[in-house]
């Protein structure tokens, strides 16, 4: 699939091509076939060619050209500081002004205060405004992710004033599928879709058309929360209110392909172990810096075990066998744990595990861990009874093994809902925390019933 892409994107334009159009100084014909190009085949060129072609291409394209090219683009984040510095202060002052409100606010997020106040005071008043109150959102919120480019018209006025303010609002607006109604208060009162706009007579007030049961997220609202909303309805852009229910921006659904995108891979870095998965580090210091913290703290974790194992000394002393099968009933039930952990925590993410069905959760997976430790211990059992010829000791692997499995089952699936109920992110519960703490109760399990039992093993 990878090479068919990257085969496909080949066919639709030739980089070798542009570059030799670059460096030879033809302009209109550089333009003419760059510009033909999909906004997002005009970033990956950008973002692939050296500093020094891109000083060529600031020269070759508007501000308004390249803002274009930053909004269809989905740099790192470190990206941005850089490609910022490489261009006239004024070219990317007038390239960000360009840009819609939510995206430049992504940019100017990731510079320092001193260059985002710069910039802020060379744009023009219009665009710096809306940016400033951007800006001044809480990060990963509803607010931080509108946009105040949308077309809004008043109940009161008829199709036909709608018609004129969707003509004079859509070169500017993120979409126009979607036009919002709002009283004399600014409040959102009411939604259209461009067919109700189209179909109707000219003369229809827009009160007596419009939807009135209108789906929004208040200003403050965390952007999964935002995401679940959007996935839910369908929606293509979802208004955004205040506590007064007054309209302040919408957020389209390309944002919310970002955001769904960014906490999948935030929790994916967490169930990892590792701080940040967002960029492929070519720094080995860089990739041992993220993953370090969580391999000391396991670290720690597993000298718990090794002290538990030193509490079963004289037991293993005494059947040097026992400890054959101690990676065995860990590395078992330290799967099963994560697999419960996976399922629910992907339920929290999705909103598919509400409240009164949290005891149900608990209920399934402790059924569940109880099925798959009996039919795993039944077959350790049998294996090492085949192996070793010794039924007791089967008996106890097999035991060991079914008590551990639904142990690390349960625990998998509490610890991500108590973290849950303490507005803790649940994915921080990681894959290796749970796999650890699960070698730890196996461990006690097992060479505790073996403790209990040293008589029948001798």
């Amino acid at each position: 699939m990878a090479e068919e892409l990257k085969n496909r994107q080949e066919e639709t334009f030739d980089e070798a091509q542009l570059m030799q159009l670059l460096i030879e100084g033809k302009i209109a014909v550089f333009r003419e076939q760059f510009l033909d190009l999909h906004p997002y085949d005009q970033g990956q060129f950008y973002e692939r060619v050296e500093p020094d072609i891109r000083q060529i291409i600031y020269q070759y394209l508007s501000p308004k050209e390249l803002a274009t090219i930053f909004e269809a683009i989905a740099l790192d984040d470190e990206q941005y500081p850089t490609f910022i510095a490489e261009m006239e202060p004024s070219y990317a002052a007038e390239m960000l002004s360009e840009m819609y409100a939510d995206d430049a606010v992504d940019v100017l997020n990731e510079l320092d205060q001193d260059q985002t106040s710069h910039f802020l005071k060379m744009m023009d008043s219009e665009s710096a405004q809306d940016i400033r109150e951007l800006l001044h959102y809480e990060e990963a919120t509803a607010g931080a992710l509108m946009t105040t480019e949308y077309v809004a018209v008043a109940e009161n006025s008829t199709i036909r004033s709608a018609m004129t303010i969707l003509r004079n609002a859509a070169p500017d607006a993120e979409t126009i599928y979607y036009i919002f109604v709002i009283d004399d208060r600014n409040r959102l009162t009411g939604v259209l879709s461009l067919r109700d706009l189209i179909v109707a007579s000219e003369d229809t007030l827009i009160r007596d058309i419009r939807n009135e049961r209108v789906v929004s997220v208040q200003v403050t609202d965390d952007q999964e929360d935002v995401a679940q909303v959007m996935r839910d309805y369908n929606f293509v852009a979802l208004p955004v209110v205040n506590a007064r229910n007054e309209m302040l921006g919408i957020i389209t659904v390309d944002d919310i392909i970002d955001v769904i995108d960014e906490e999948a891979g935030d929790d994916y870095s967490k169930l990892a172990g590792v701080s940040d998965m967002g960029t492929f580090d070519k720094s080995p210091f860089s990739a041992a810096k993220k993953r370090l913290p969580w391999l000391v703290c396991l670290l720690f974790l597993g000298m718990i075990t090794a002290n538990l194992i030193d509490l079963f000394t004289d037991t293993l002393a005494k059947v040097a066998l026992l400890a054959a099968f101690i990676p065995l009933i860990g590395g078992t039930s330290g799967n099963s744990g994560t697999q419960a952990l996976a399922v629910a925590v992907r339920g929290i993410a999705t909103g598919d595990v509400e409240e009164e069905s949290k005891m149900k959760l608990v209920v399934r997976e402790l059924l569940t861990g109880v099925i798959m430790g009996v039919v795993c211990g039944v077959i350790a059992l049998g294996i090492v009874f085949f192996w070793q010829h010794e039924l007791v000791l089967g008996a106890l692997v097999g035991v060991a093994i079914c008590c551990s499995i639904v142990v690390a089952t349960v625990a998998g699936t509490l610890i991500p809902l108590v973290m849950d109920r303490m507005k803790i992110d649940p994915a921080v519960a990681s894959g290796p925390f749970i796999t650890t703490l699960n070698d730890i109760t196996s461990i006690v399990i097992y060479l505790g019933i073996a403790t209990l039992f040293i008589e029948k093993l001798l």
